[in-house]
């Protein structure tokens, strides 16, 4: 069984789009199946991996799923972690297991998504002639396409 349908993944592809038309953010979503060790140095180390350190304000989001270990991570790039409150990452956090609580990680992903793109467009705001710098689809980092 795949991990999310065709469906879940273009809603989730979606979220990421509308959150992005409202600010020069990126946010990205990468997923592994297993997550051996803590799930904050494993997204670093993806966040690098995907070139996400290289926006041109400093200002993206990864959302870590580990999904056989129940292990995520969300983390910020420089320019938005010096603007959002301290415990944002956590909070947001907090709203997405809710929904990982019930079995619907697309909806926790979504409310994820949100939640970052909301404050990514408190902070930075589009910018004329802002491009898309990072693409909106889900990343299997493991190499285990949706399973």
């Amino acid at each position: 069984m795949s991990l999310f349908s065709d469906i879940e993944q273009d809603k989730i592809a979606k979220a990421i789009q509308s959150a992005e038309n409202a600010t020069s953010g990126e946010i990205r979503i990468a997923i592994d199946k297993l997550c051996e060790g803590d799930p904050y140095e494993k997204a670093t180390e993806y966040f690098a991996k995907l070139d996400m350190d290289k926006t041109a304000q400093r200002n993206g989001v990864l959302i870590y799923l580990a999904h056989a270990d129940h292990k995520f991570a969300i983390i910020g790039d420089l320019g938005i972690n010096r603007l959002v409150p301290e415990n944002f990452w956590e909070t947001t956090k907090v709203a997405m297991t809710a929904h990982f609580a019930k079995g619907d990680l697309a909806e926790g992903i979504i409310a994820g998504v949100a939640l970052a793109g909301e404050k990514l467009a408190l902070f930075f705001p589009p910018q004329k002639g802002d491009i898309n710098e990072l693409p909106n689809d889900i990343v299997f980092m493991d190499n285990q396409e949706n399973k």
